[in-house]
């Protein structure tokens, strides 16, 4: 076990100034534990069971709003395929659901086995439209203990960097526990819904903290989605100050949870756990925050659980800054490593990169085995011969049109593909910027404007904003715009400079007082 779980969990550090070496300082939030309210600790105990004691080749039948009344613990090895499970757990499900609706008929004489066990777990003498909705809320949870159990050894790898990111942006180390609710912190999990990656973005929340294009796809990177989830929970926490509506807006958004605050009139989680009855607050959204409780109790209790367990040791690396944009067969070659070595290390490079299709970008921070050093790796990048650099983005064929979907516009498509309405609007001879349609083809500008990463922006006259570019940083967007850094970040409340994202649309001018 990692030593720094000898804290008490919840405990948070108050107003602690946190100072790395060439970095900028930042101040963990002042915040309350993370509560562990009595009404859910047996909401806590189901999710503790379904972490730390039951595997994937079991399931528990239960009631989905009372998880504390579990009618069964079914035994799933003699099914191989996940069809057949299914198609057992349905019929447990709907066994338990008939009991129910026998018991809720009243008569409660003669009674077979099963019918006493399951009455007997509704404490006193329930009423029949108790028990009648009880079996409209019959579930079966599949276990996850051994899944559980390989993403906490998987987590010995980024821990260190995962609980730094969280400090940095002030938020409470105890939630680098998150990804064993999202992905049993597996890098390669996706979600029906697309959700990618470690800590499980969309695409469309993604885009608003890293990285995410033809090119490049920051969620699948341990490291760089680590940071994007701390910088996101803290956002949470800015609107919602309270760090159980926070986690649970993880799931659920900021919006939702605002919604289900007004709807239940307070803001206490207990309340909105059992009362808040919102069309789109599901079993997911409901047992958020509880199921991550479990979470860190079981990961924070390993041994207890699993026995002795030795965790795979941090990740060592080398990193580099890439100059120019280079294609993948360059870099193999100049590097000396096998590409297989630099997909591995590399995840967030998208197929088209290997492919030939897309250049490996300019400023990407690529990562190699610690074998090669910075200066090793400085030294051999720089041998790159000058043909092989490149000053903009390989064009593809496949990205210059975009189709308009339903509550797009001209603004949003331009940040998304790093260009400005205007330019659009030239480029597709529009009239005026509002005058898109849904299923309208757009073309979009090729060449190094179709990235943004080498076009020069121009400030439309009387602009207050700016559309931050890929390939930009703080320094350019001053000089360009001709406000200082620190007034930058004054007026849009940056506490790094480095933390901007293509597309973030920033103040040029504000009430803040700044450099």
């Amino acid at each position: 076990m990692s030593s720094c779980r000898s804290r008490r969990a919840g405990l948070l550090v108050m107003a602690l100034i946190v100072a790395t070496a060439g970095a900028p300082q930042s101040i963990v939030l002042a915040a309350e534990s993370l509560p562990r309210p009595a009404g859910l600790e047996p909401d806590i105990g189901f999710w503790r069971k379904i972490f730390g004691e039951v595997s994937t080749n079991e399931a528990l039948v239960h009631d989905n709003q009372y998880l504390g009344i579990v009618y069964e613990k079914m035994d799933l090895s003699a099914y191989p395929s996940d069809g057949a499970r299914h198609r057992q757990m349905d019929a447990e499900k709907a066994r338990y659901a008939g009991i129910l609706t026998r018991l809720s008929g009243g008569d409660r004489t003669n009674l077979g086995p099963d019918e006493r066990r399951v009455l007997a777990l509704w404490a006193g003498r329930p009423g029949n439209a108790s028990l009648r909705a009880a079996a409209g809320r019959v579930r079966v949870q599949q276990g996850l203990s051994d899944r559980f159990l390989e993403g906490f050894i998987r987590s010995g790898r980024w821990e260190e960097h995962i609980r730094d990111s969280l400090r940095q942006s002030g938020v409470p180390e105890d939630l680098a526990a998150l990804p064993h609710v999202e992905s049993s912190f597996n890098p390669e999990a996706r979600s029906y819904v697309g959700a990618a990656g470690l800590w499980q973005f969309t695409a469309g929340t993604g885009r608003r903290f890293m990285r995410i294009d033809g090119a490049v796809d920051e969620r699948r990177d341990p490291y760089r989605s680590s940071e994007a989830a701390a910088r996101l929970l803290k956002a949470n926490y800015g609107e919602l100050n309270t760090w159980p509506l926070a986690i649970t807006a993880y799931n659920h958004g900021t919006g939702g949870m605002r919604r289900a605050i007004r709807a239940v009139g307070t803001d206490n989680i207990e309340t909105i756990v059992r009362n808040y009855d919102g069309p789109a607050f599901g079993f997911a959204s409901r047992n958020f925050y509880v199921s991550f409780l479990a979470a860190e109790e079981v990961e924070r209790n390993a041994e207890k659980f699993f026995g002795p367990v030795r965790r795979d040791a941090p990740e060592r690396l080398t990193t580099i800054e890439l100059p120019a944009y280079v294609s993948a067969s360059s870099l193999e070659q100049t590097l000396g490593l096998p590409r297989e070595t630099l997909q591995t290390y590399n995840p967030s490079l998208l197929p088209a990169i290997w492919l030939g299709k897309k250049y490996v970008p300019r400023g990407y921070t690529l990562r190699l085995p610690d074998s090669v050093s910075d200066a090793e790796a400085g030294s051999r990048l720089a041998d790159i011969p000058g043909g092989e650099r490149r000053s903009a983005q390989l064009n593809d064929p496949g990205t210059r049109t975009h189709k308009v979907r339903s509550g797009e516009t001209l603004s949003g498509i331009a940040a998304r593909y790093g260009t400005s309405p205007t330019r659009l609007a030239s480029l597709n001879r529009l009239s005026k910027h509002n005058l898109i349609r849904v299923g309208q083809v757009l073309k979009l500008p090729g060449g190094a404007e179709a990235t943004g990463a080498d076009s020069v922006p121009r400030q439309e006259s009387g602009s207050q904003t700016y559309v931050v570019r890929r390939g930009d940083n703080l320094a350019i967007i001053a000089k360009r715009t001709g406000v200082s850094q620190g007034r930058l970040m004054a007026i849009n409340s940056l506490d790094n400079p480095n933390r901007i994202y293509p597309g973030q649309r920033l103040r040029l001018a504000g009430s803040s007082e700044g450099g």
